[in-house]
């Protein structure tokens, strides 16, 4: 069974606060993986840096939780998965996605893929596209009020996906008692690269 941390009556401003702190760090940590995959700096900068990082590192690590962050509810129904590689808060190699909801009942998002998620030279690696096509799909096919996880999802590669500004989109397609049938696509400006089709199914627990 799949756990959801209930943290209580937290006010949305503190919600905010909370955001206000950490998500600088996680865009300045997502910077430093970019500079890190493409420096060329000296032997000594290199070690430098590195004892900079290691010092922050021990820094961070003096007060943390155990495990994973998990997914965390407020009483009002904020939820907070900060930790999620697609739209973590707090998760530098997230891209980050932020995920919208069209009035027709699709969600889309447009975002950019750098260097850190590189598969063939100058494109991503198809199992990036895999990660943001099954998010996407899953947002489209769940909520807040009616869980589903991934059942199947298959995936067509039409052609490379370079790196840059991208935008994925999905919608639903079918509904079928405990089954939300969706399709997406991964695009870039001249058009689909990727295309995908899933089945979400609502496990017995939320029932």
């Amino acid at each position: 069974m799949v756990e959801f941390i209930n943290i209580g009556d937290v006010p949305s401003a503190e919600v905010d606060r909370l955001r206000e702190r950490y998500e600088p760090l996680t865009e300045s940590v997502r910077e430093l993986i970019d500079a890190t995959i493409r420096t060329e700096a000296d032997e000594d900068t290199v070690a430098a840096v590195k004892a900079q990082i290691d010092a922050a590192t021990a820094a961070l690590r003096a007060r943390q939780i155990d495990g994973a962050f998990g997914v965390r509810i407020t009483s009002n129904g904020v939820r907070m998965p900060w930790g999620n590689p697609v739209i973590g808060v707090r998760n530098p190699i997230a891209p980050p996605l932020t995920v919208h909801r069209a009035a027709d009942g699709r969600v889309y998002s447009d975002f950019a893929l750098g260097a850190a998620y590189e598969g063939p030279p100058g494109h991503v690696h198809g199992g990036v596209s895999a990660l943001i096509l099954d998010h996407v799909l899953g947002e489209v096919a769940a909520n807040a009020e009616l869980p589903r996880f991934t059942g199947t999802i298959t995936l067509r590669y039409l052609r490379p996906t370079p790196l840059g500004r991208l935008h994925a989109e999905a919608r639903i397609t079918e509904v079928d008692g405990y089954k939300a049938y969706a399709v997406g696509r991964l695009s870039d400006a001249d058009g689909v690269t990727v295309e995908a089709d899933g089945v979400f199914i609502q496990p017995k627990w939320a029932r």
